[in-house]
């Protein structure tokens, strides 16, 4: 039957779950009960959106499917394809199902510095090393954690995302929170995400978001080349010009900033 995936694959995938669900109950046992909340949420979270996928050959072949997310959902289609065929990412069940949400983002991220440092808090994981930042599926319960932080004296920010990536142990859906933003936003995204897929190194987030940025990026541009669209190509590249600027500002503020908390003085 087209799109059924073999069964030695399927079982394959299931190994996987046992695997990652047994690493997950680890990680309560070691983590102690202070902790066991946390992974508690991070696994029923996930495991929520793995059941209520939706293959996107389903939705595009159901007429009672939205026009809009047809369209969307049919471009999706195709950059997966360009993804695998012209980049090189992984060939496997990641962004071939659909995930309705109905919130406005995934999962929050919690980031915290000391006061008067720009050198973030570093949360350790046994899976993925250390990161930056603490992820939590539902925002009011970032919050309240974010509120325990600053409590205790930290300064802390709630972002949120609208995507994640399981770096292939699972197969991981489109969201609507992809969707959201355009295009060349969910196509970016796409790329991003199977890019984390393709390389990830244990506890360098500066290294694994720079490798994914520079996949995305490029695979954009590869895209909208690929399709004769010069004057959208252009407008994209000016995009990347205006934040690159941005951020160059960013630097520069974070050395001063940097050079005055050093002195020990406050701004």
């Amino acid at each position: 039957m087209r799109g059924r995936r073999p069964e030695g694959k399927r079982e394959h995938g299931g190994r996987r779950v046992r695997v990652v669900l047994a690493a997950g109950l680890a990680l309560l046992a070691v983590g102690g009960c202070t902790e066991l909340p946390y992974y508690a949420q991070a696994v029923g979270g996930h495991l929520a959106i793995m059941r209520a996928r939706v293959p996107i050959e389903t939705l595009l072949a159901d007429p009672a499917t939205d026009p809009v997310l047809r369209d969307r959902l049919a471009r999706v289609q195709e950059a997966r394809r360009f993804a695998l065929s012209e980049l090189g990412l992984p060939d496997n069940g990641s962004y071939r199902a659909y995930v309705a949400l109905d919130r406005e983002a995934v999962t929050w991220n919690v980031y915290a510095t000391p006061e008067f440092s720009l050198e973030p808090r570093r949360w350790c994981f046994p899976a993925v090393g250390c990161v930056a930042y603490r992820g939590y599926f539902a925002e009011s319960a970032a919050r309240a954690y974010a509120s325990e932080l600053a409590a205790q004296g930290w300064d802390v920010y709630v972002a949120p995302a609208s995507a994640y990536s399981s770096l292939g142990w699972f197969e991981d859906p489109v969201l609507s929170t992809m969707l959201q933003r355009g295009e060349l936003s969910t196509v970016g995204v796409l790329f991003h995400e199977l890019a984390h897929q393709r390389v990830y190194v244990k506890g360098d987030t500066a290294f694994n978001e720079s490798f994914a940025t520079a996949v995305q990026r490029a695979g954009v541009r590869r895209w909208l080349q690929a399709r004769g669209e010069a004057k959208r190509l252009a407008a994209y590249t000016r995009a990347l010009e205006r934040r690159a600027a941005f951020l160059a500002l960013l630097r520069e503020t974070r050395a001063r900033l940097a050079a005055i908390y050093a002195r020990g003085g406050a701004p």
